[in-house]
């Protein structure tokens, strides 16, 4: 919701980063059970039943295991995964997934984890491990929920704030926040790498637009907080047109087509969330019934959602 990027390592351990992030009412489920037999048998898209972990051929289930030495001799577990918003899409379902299953095998190991300790633990996965060049912010927001403030240290800290919004204004971006799925899905991984490359070579225009953007994401803490709604969504205009200077790959001309159609047909101001490239388009409406039609007669499907405050979460059957 303001300061997107600023949370790649490439950019925080040099200058700090800052950002607001949102959880939404949209799930990745794990399940995790014991079967009668020997093995590991994981159900995602895709069917896998393997001895070793060595041989998962899943690269963030394969790291997560690693991290329980039980696992590395006459393992014995199912996990089984579904999701209710599909993958590459911009809504942190790789962060998502990471942290609900290592909050799962902690749990099955009988260990509850701390929040922020979850979220590190599936930074290290993603960033360290898979060397991904993603940021930290779907790992945190997955873990803690709610609508958030993060300030990315330079010594890999990570501070937590939640965003001090009145009920009215809580209601009013539920209302007035809408969501469009573009059809379109791409890999975050590559988009981020153009950025994490110019970020490491110190290239004066990425940095500059990433500390133009870092200052957008106080800006709208503070629209918000202040409860100026409508101008927090002539921000989020200004926030993409800085986003797709970063990349070739930010946007194409359907979904700029898409993105001016919603701007004449009651939107203030909206973006691509996540890295960009595809996924959801999200609006800020003056007029949410008019820009639902536009969207609709276009061909895009809305998703309505709320808040989670909740964060990653066991769910016991």
């Amino acid at each position: 919701m303001g300061g997107g990027g600023t949370d790649l390592p490439s950019y925080y351990e040099e200058n700090e980063g800052f950002l607001i992030a949102a959880a939404i009412d949209k799930y990745v489920y794990v399940t995790i059970n014991k079967p009668f037999k020997d093995g590991i048998f994981l159900k995602y898209s895709t069917i896998e039943n393997v001895l070793n972990v060595d041989d998962i051929h899943h690269p963030i289930i394969r790291e997560s295991l690693k991290m329980f030495p039980k696992y590395d001799t006459n393992p014995k577990i199912e996990i089984t995964t579904l999701a209710d918003i599909p993958a590459g899409t911009g809504l942190g379902s790789s962060g998502s997934f990471t942290t609900s299953l290592l909050k799962g095998l902690n749990y099955f190991e009988k260990k509850n984890i701390d929040p922020i300790v979850l979220a590190e633990m599936a930074c290290d996965v993603e960033i360290n491990k898979l060397k991904e060049p993603i940021g930290k912010q779907d790992q945190y927001i997955a873990a803690v929920g709610g609508i958030t403030c993060f300030t990315f240290c330079k010594d890999g800290n990570v501070l937590i704030e939640p965003l001090k919004i009145s009920s009215d204004t809580l209601y009013d971006l539920e209302d007035n926040l809408l969501l469009f799925f573009t059809g379109f899905s791409r890999s975050a991984g590559s988009i981020l790498k153009d950025q994490k490359e110019k970020s490491q070579t110190c290239d004066e225009d990425m940095l500059a637009n990433l500390h133009y953007v870092k200052e957008m994401g106080y800006r709208s803490k503070k629209l918000l907080e202040e409860g100026r709604t409508t101008e927090f969504g002539a921000l989020m205009h200004e926030h993409w047109e800085h986003k797709k200077k970063r990349s070739a790959g930010m946007s194409n001309p359907q979904i700029d087509e898409w993105y001016e159609l919603g701007l004449k047909n009651g939107a203030i101001g909206g973006k691509l969330v996540g890295a960009g490239g595809g996924g959801f388009l999200l609006f800020y409406a003056e007029d949410r019934n008019k820009l639902k039609h536009a969207m609709k007669h276009a061909g895009l499907e809305e998703v309505r959602f709320k808040f989670d405050y909740e964060g990653t979460k066991v769910i016991l059957s």
